[in-house]
């Protein structure tokens, strides 16, 4: 069946073709038939009972610098159509949170991917504290102290924004650091918000393996290797991209966190694995599709469209 899909972004126009795993979803789209309308979230409101977007109608290509067309702006009623990606980057704002809030209106009459409601409640490093086994020792905390006690207990650790993304604002701590108060500081200035805290994991020096998962099931991973000197493991940051195969123990990760994602909607996810430890369940715009199909041909965003189908084919 031929879709109305919707791509509510970050502006297309400075997308990197090569690795926006939005941009392959939506090619995807077109080649099965599907119509595409772009809107940034700043186009996305509420008016009268109804959740419109101001955006246009969208034709993708795979030519760099010529990578899209726009049709002229329209005002629509995105419950008019049949699908919905959310899909701009964090931070995982009160902006970002709102965009969630009216998506729900029109959820699930109008599929939107991921379910903004466990979207909302399930944010990157949030999800993770569900499956406790599966994590390094992890402390969500403002207090300085509570802080300090942590870093005490496990000497070397990693902290980080607790909405942030792409590696942004992360700091290894070792045993001879002499920053975390500096760090608090700052970070307490910027906002009232917690920080996340995880005992460092010596084996991200391999990498940090991106696992993505489909309606809960593993389709392939790519391990992205970090930089010289760098902690991060991030691509936004320099993190280098590999092929890998998945272990037992991440299939064993995967087979523990998969039904759960199903069941709340979550159609495309990639969680991070370090070593044999789970970091982080992305749900808000994870990207990896277009590494994983260089590297092996798994063509993931056929398998994303082939569920979104069955779930509007039953819809019907």
């Amino acid at each position: 069946m031929a879709l109305k899909v919707a791509l509510q972004m970050d502006p297309i126009a400075g997308i990197d073709i090569s690795g926006d795993s939005t941009f392959r979803i939506g090619l995807e789209a077109q080649a099965r038939g599907h119509s595409l309308f772009y809107y940034t979230p700043d186009k996305m409101f509420y008016r009268e009972g109804k959740v419109m977007a101001r955006g246009w109608p969208l034709e993708l290509r795979r030519e760099k610098g010529n990578h899209f067309s726009l049709g002229d702006e329209v005002e629509v009623d995105l419950a008019s159509l049949d699908v919905v990606w959310l899909r701009q980057d964090p931070p995982f704002d009160m902006g970002y949170i709102t965009t969630t809030h009216l998506l729900d209106r029109i959820h699930p009459k109008t599929l939107v991917v991921n379910n903004p409601f466990w979207v909302r409640n399930y944010p990157e490093k949030l999800l993770v504290l569900d499956f406790p086994d599966l994590t390094p020792p992890t402390l969500v905390a403002r207090d300085l102290q509570v802080i300090r006690d942590f870093k005490a207990k496990h000497g070397d650790v990693i902290l980080k924004p607790l909405y942030g993304n792409g590696g942004a604002g992360v700091f290894r701590l070792d045993a001879n650091d002499r920053n975390l108060a500096s760090l608090h500081e700052l970070f307490s200035g910027i906002n009232r918000e917690p920080l996340i805290v995880q005992k460092y994991l010596p084996a991200v020096t391999q990498g940090d393996k991106r696992i993505l998962l489909v309606n809960g099931e593993p389709v392939g991973a790519i391990n992205r290797v970090p930089a010289a000197g760098e902690t991060r493991s991030n691509m936004h940051v320099g993190g280098r991209p590999e092929p890998t195969k998945l272990t037992d123990r991440e299939l064993e990760i995967c087979a523990a966190i998969g039904p759960l994602l199903r069941e709340k909607g979550q159609i495309f996810v990639g969680i991070d694995v370090i070593g044999d430890w789970l970091t982080e369940i992305n749900v808000t715009s994870p990207t990896g599709l277009q590494e994983l199909e260089r590297f092996d041909g798994t063509n993931a965003a056929a398998r994303i469209w082939e569920v979104i189908e069955a779930e509007r084919e039953a819809a019907q």
